[in-house]
């Protein structure tokens, strides 16, 4: 089985781009942290923090491109996928990636200011 669940902190505005037909592909940098702790004998494990990136399709990158933004906290649930690609020097690179199925915006949306009449 190949599934993945995360909640992090959006690390910079999405980027966002169109492809064949008009299809929306957002991709978003998401940093996890596993908070650090201290060892019975006084030893201070920091935290620890991962990025990942993550790919988003169709409806989820439209709503993605709509409503997320830099800071702001995402339960992201998907696939791991890999890719290659050769860089300008003829290397290959690999790149790991979340293709993500489902999301939900967990950033508590600011109150309405209030309107004076």
């Amino acid at each position: 089985m190949n599934k993945v669940m995360l909640i992090g902190n959006v690390g910079a505005d999405p980027e966002i781009r169109y492809v064949d037909a008009g299809v929306c592909v957002a991709s978003v940098r998401l940093a996890t942290t596993e908070r650090g702790y201290k060892l019975q004998n006084g030893t201070e494990v920091p935290d620890r923090t991962e990025w990942h990136n993550i790919v988003l399709w169709r409806q989820l990158a439209e709503t993605v491109e709509k409503y997320v933004h830099k800071g702001d906290k995402l339960y992201i649930e998907g696939k791991i996928h890999t890719r290659s690609y050769d860089d300008r020097n003829g290397v290959k690179r690999y790149v790991t990636e979340v293709w993500a199925d489902a999301m939900e915006m967990l950033t508590p949306k600011p109150a309405a200011a209030p309107q004076n009449p």
